[in-house]
């Protein structure tokens, strides 16, 4: 597991244990990615993050549309793999959590668990945000190889 986060380990660590999940993300809404377990290659860490926050973002303006809240969570139900995304609150801004799982746990049981990381994130977030330093255009290429590197341990 890699986290840009430390407070972020314990409840995702809990997570992973109790609900079987096989890879998951934790990235801002913007797909910023937070924490990871499960992806070897920064490139699919990279895609899957883009994708989970459109798909998220889609999904709550279609809701939007619908005159409906937000919805809690997005299944996609395979025969061998399935994925949830689930969007929530923090003190450290709104986050998704993407979550692929097996045959061998439910998404009941996902959801479940999910729902107890979430609050657990939310009582182990540091109540003070750091100011974000600007994002410059001449650091860009160098956060991201930091962040990466951070991320996968290279």
């Amino acid at each position: 597991m890699r986290a840009l986060e430390p407070w972020v380990v314990a409840p995702l660590q809990t997570f992973i244990t109790e609900s079987s999940a096989r890879l998951i993300l934790l990235m801002t809404t913007s797909g910023q990615v937070v924490a990871q377990h499960g992806f070897s290659r920064s490139l699919d860490v990279m895609t899957a993050s883009a994708l989970g926050a459109a798909i998220v973002a889609s999904t709550e303006e279609l809701a939007r549309i619908m005159g409906a809240s937000r919805f809690g969570a997005v299944v996609h139900g395979g025969s061998r793999q399935s994925c949830m995304l689930g969007a929530f609150g923090t003190p450290r801004g709104r986050w998704i959590g993407l979550v692929v799982f097996g045959s061998e746990t439910s998404v009941g049981i996902v959801q479940l668990f999910f729902d107890k990381m979430v609050e657990e994130l939310v009582g182990a977030a540091p109540k003070e945000q750091p100011l974000p330093a600007p994002v410059l255009a001449e650091n860009f290429e160098h956060d991201l190889n930091t962040s990466l590197k951070e991320l996968f341990g290279r």
